[in-house]
């Protein structure tokens, strides 16, 4: 997230180590199918390489699916047919023992290699469906409609195979107009996750009795303090080093939107095809470091929201989004260029730009919360 309170950025690199030394366990079974056709074809040929053919679909089927270790089986077979022929071994007992050793071997090696992979699928199937499910509660489904505006919400995951993370959004019809709030914790993985439940766990339920936005805001401030100060909770180190940047903003009947601004990017007003960044006055820390707060105690601020206007409300996903020439996305220019149609359709263009920019690979998790203000006609 970009907030002047963030700590310094991790080593650049560190995060592919991993994905590099898998690539290379891949091509370990082809190097050795390489180095046999090297000795092979050499004055060396007298050393048997039988065993280092037999052990080629062996260890692809550590490493890959079941294609993968019927390629390396092929080529260890066309390997053993090649230099037979070349060394005229034909007729041997060796050859044809190593074509057997090879058979077996490989043969043992894909189905074991199937049912990894069937495994592994339905693993992860499950996972997805518990992931999707933990959205559901996490970060509900925005309603179309809410009073006097028309809604929708996005959350766009970095993670592979991921659904929910650090950051969290969320819109509610009350008595006091509607309701929303994005967030971003700092961080990732479960810690992220877990400091996300503790700020809307404390948003929706200080929403409904709280007349004043600062004092929702104070009750999810004091709601992560409270997290953190959990003796022996898992990843409570984590949580307790990180913050939450945070965007609480209000439409009630009259034509504006109340923000209360917590370190969070600013929400941007579409109005009449031109863009506005709606800029706190007084900026203020994100939750979490409260410490940092001097002077008198915030106010909600008000910025004019009349029919027609679009609100976004975004978390530094979107806008620090790179692509292959590390420029960021450009966040106003596209909702400029967006046609006129509904939150939905609009978010949809939105991410398709994201997907575009990016070549679909988002380095950090994105949320987008959009909220059409109605006419007095249409809101009845």
């Amino acid at each position: 997230m970009r907030s002047p309170f963030r700590s310094p950025p991790s080593r650049p690199g560190t995060g592919g180590h991993g994905r590099a030394l898998f690539a290379v366990a891949q091509c370990v079974p082809f190097a050795i199918a390489l180095l046999v056709v090297a000795i092979e074809f050499s004055p060396a040929h007298f050393l048997y390489t039988g065993p280092l053919l037999t052990a080629t679909p062996a260890l692809a089927a550590v490493t890959m699916g079941p294609k993968g270790t019927m390629s390396a089986a092929c080529v260890a077979l066309a390997v053993s047919v090649a230099t037979a022929t070349y060394n005229q071994a034909w007729g041997s007992q060796q050859v044809y023992t190593n074509f057997l050793a090879i058979f077996l071997v490989s043969a043992a090696s894909i189905a074991t290699s199937s049912a990894m992979h069937t495994r592994r699928r339905s693993e992860l199937d499950q996972v997805r469906r518990i992931a999707a499910a933990a959205q559901e509660v996490l970060v509900r489904p925005v309603p179309a409609r809410l009073g006097p505006v028309r809604a929708a919400g996005i959350y766009l995951a970095a993670e592979t195979g991921a659904q929910i993370g650090g950051d969290l959004y969320e819109a509610v019809q009350t008595r006091y107009g509607v309701r929303m709030i994005v967030g971003d914790v700092r961080g990732k993985g479960l810690p992220a996750v877990r400091g996300a439940a503790v700020v809307l766990g404390a948003f929706r339920e200080a929403v409904h009795y709280e007349d004043d936005l600062v004092e929702v805001m104070n009750h999810c401030a004091a709601a992560l303090q409270r997290e953190k100060a959990v003796p022996g909770a898992v990843n409570a180190e984590a949580l307790a080093e990180g913050f939450v940047t945070a965007l609480i903003a209000q439409v009630p009947d009259m034509a504006v939107v109340q923000l209360v601004n917590r370190g969070h990017p600013p929400p941007l007003v579409l109005r009449q095809g031109r863009v506005r960044a709606l800029m706190p006055a007084s900026p203020l820390p994100p939750l979490g470091l409260e410490d940092l707060i001097a002077g008198p105690p915030a106010k909600a601020e008000s910025y004019p929201f009349t029919p027609g206007d679009r609100l976004l409300l975004h978390t530094d996903g979107v806008i620090e989004a790179r692509d292959r020439d590390n420029g960021f996305f450009g966040l106003p220019e596209a909702m400029e260029a967006a046609p006129a149609c509904p939150p939905t359709e609009f978010l949809e263009y939105l991410h398709q730009g994201l997907v575009r920019h990016t070549r679909g690979h988002l380095a950090d998790d994105a949320a987008l919360l959009v909220v059409d203000r109605l006419d007095d006609e249409t809101a009845r």
